[in-house]
């Protein structure tokens, strides 16, 4: 059956984005390691197709306090990611990063918006690079907006400006550990329809 919107996805294509996703992330985690230079141990990834309500709902509920990091992708794969972390990813990183006790949101710091935008940078980078490898697509990524809101308010950014690519999106959540620190993040991967044609032909997958 052609693909014309992620309602078409079927068993065998929902397994291979399970599969991308299991990849980009143990390289995020990689990548996440090396920052904070101490051992980051990942869960297996959950990956579910979703609408923007049922993210809001995964997330908490519309008034849940987010770090949200809005990136553009572009070459042969187009649409956009956005990585969604919560008080205690933030807390992890910011606590390794600059030695700060984190407790709430408003205690972030110039410093602090800048260490985790340039955390999800290079968390993004290496995902899309694995991304990348496995496909043999190019993909761009541009520099990340970051915005701390509810993630109500952070959600409807995407919901309203990628409403032409799709209603639904690919939602990740991947859980890290380090150091007796459990953390989790979100990764939101809305490709238009094109690209996910690209990808699953790339990969030897019919549609």
């Amino acid at each position: 059956m052609p693909l014309n919107s992620y309602n078409d996805l079927n068993d065998i294509q929902m397994d291979v984005l399970r599969e991308i996703g299991n990849i980009g992330s143990g390289n995020a985690a990689t990548s996440l390691s090396n920052m904070l230079m101490r051992p980051v141990g990942i869960n297996v990834p959950q990956i579910r197709i979703l609408d923007y309500n049922q993210v809001v709902t995964a997330l908490g509920g519309p008034e849940t306090m987010i770090v949200g990091l809005l990136l553009s992708l572009s070459g042969d794969v187009t649409g956009m990611m956005m990585f969604l972390l919560q008080k205690d990813f933030a807390h992890m990183t910011l606590n390794a990063l600059l030695g700060q006790a984190f407790n709430d949101f408003s205690e972030v710091d110039e410093m602090g918006y800048s260490a985790m935008t340039e955390v999800a940078n290079i968390m993004a980078a290496s995902y899309v690079n694995a991304v990348s490898t496995l496909t043999g697509l190019n993909i761009n990524i541009s520099v990340p907006d970051i915005c701390i809101d509810m993630a109500g308010a952070i959600l409807s950014v995407p919901a309203i400006h990628y409403a032409n690519i799709s209603d639904k999106i690919i939602f990740i959540e991947d859980e890290f550990s380090s150091q007796e620190e459990n953390a989790i993040s979100h990764i939101l991967m809305i490709p238009d329809v094109e690209s996910l044609q690209k990808i699953m032909t790339n990969l030897g997958i019919e549609i």
